[in-house]
């Protein structure tokens, strides 16, 4: 079915739905049933495309180690075609139960499964901890260059994590040092001025 109109013959087409065959001079070519659809009809749903999911990638988790296996794009995904795709998996070495253990917060009674979102790794102890146990005074760090201000926060009686992370974050404590001459030190800077 050709396109266009009397004096432009070649100028657009029509949209190949049967109900439609609306004259559209910008159409749109579906890349997955390659006909070509006016500018209502151009999604796979609003046209019911055969081939909808040709780009679409499936993947199958295995029970034992929770690794996913790509199903390959030619398969019908038949019970049995995933079985064989199951024991490939177990046979190739990949396939190992201890995998499936998730990694938990550092905190000794704390089961939170860590994830890329609430994961925070201590500047001090360089340990994972879930985002509730974060501050040094919550996961007691045990380590030689943590703040005065952190240590008294969690020696005080009160836990201070504000108190804690500002601390940590200076490196120092909040109280001027001052030299042997009594003045208090001049902060050192990045840039030198000549």
């Amino acid at each position: 079915m050709g396109g266009g109109t009397e004096a432009f013959p070649d100028l657009g087409k029509h949209c190949q739905l049967a109900d439609c065959k609306q004259l559209d001079f910008l159409p749109f070519k579906c890349d997955g049933c390659h006909k070509v659809f006016c500018v209502e009809h151009r999604s796979y749903k609003s046209h019911d495309c055969s081939n909808s999911d040709h780009n679409s990638r499936k993947v199958l988790v295995c029970e034992t180690c929770s690794m996913s296996i790509e199903i390959p794009r030619n398969s019908r995904g038949g019970e049995d075609e995933i079985a064989l795709i199951l024991a490939k998996h177990q046979r190739s070495g990949d396939c190992d139960p201890k995998k499936k253990k998730k990694p938990t917060c550092g905190v000794r009674r704390c089961k939170e499964i860590l994830t890329f979102s609430n994961t925070s790794a201590c500047k001090s102890c360089q340990v994972k901890f879930c985002l509730k146990h974060r501050f040094q005074s919550d996961h007691a760090c045990r380590s030689e260059n943590m703040p005065a201000v952190a240590a008294a926060a969690r020696v005080g009686g009160g836990v201070r994590p504000f108190l804690v992370a500002l601390a940590s974050r200076n490196g120092q404590d909040c109280v001027k040092k001052t030299n042997a001459s009594g003045s208090a030190s001049k902060p050192s800077t990045s840039v030198k001025a000549y």
